[in-house]
């Protein structure tokens, strides 16, 4: 078995492919492509769905983000943190300060403040942000 992608469904598919591409380093790994028909609608149980998709590339991952932008979505209240389902995607990232900083100067947000979860002599810094449209992110640097 292996983890091929994951899916995060948006209401602005121009802005969150450049967010992602901007502060994560991801690439296009399929351009913009419409998905529409009786086999998108029968596979996914929505009859007449109209779907634009990007396909991201996850830096040293073979899996790959998906962001699907449907015709019609259906209203959602900021995901929190301790709500049963799908929490966050996490990144390993370099500089969890400047990745902070590139969240925020992209149109993202707090969620919580860096915190060393290790020791003084061997620090992991962890945080957790939000992205534009309020997706939790767990960033780790250690």
């Amino acid at each position: 078995m292996k983890l091929k992608h994951i899916s995060l469904t948006v209401r602005d598919i121009d802005r969150l492919t450049r967010f992602y591409m901007s502060v994560f380093g991801c690439e296009i790994h399929r351009p913009l492509t419409p998905l529409k028909g009786a086999a998108f609608a029968k596979g996914n149980g929505l009859p007449g769905v109209d779907i634009r998709s990007v396909w991201l590339s996850l830096p040293g991952s073979d899996a790959f983000l998906e962001l699907l932008d449907y015709s019609e979505t259906a209203p959602r209240n900021p995901p929190r943190v301790n709500k049963p389902g799908w929490g966050h995607l996490s990144f390993a990232v370099p500089d969890i300060h400047q990745t902070c900083a590139w969240i925020i100067e992209h149109g993202g947000d707090w969620q919580g403040e860096i915190t060393n979860l290790g020791t003084g002599a061997s620090p992991f810094l962890a945080v957790y942000m939000r992205d534009p449209e309020d997706n939790i992110l767990e960033l780790e640097q250690g």
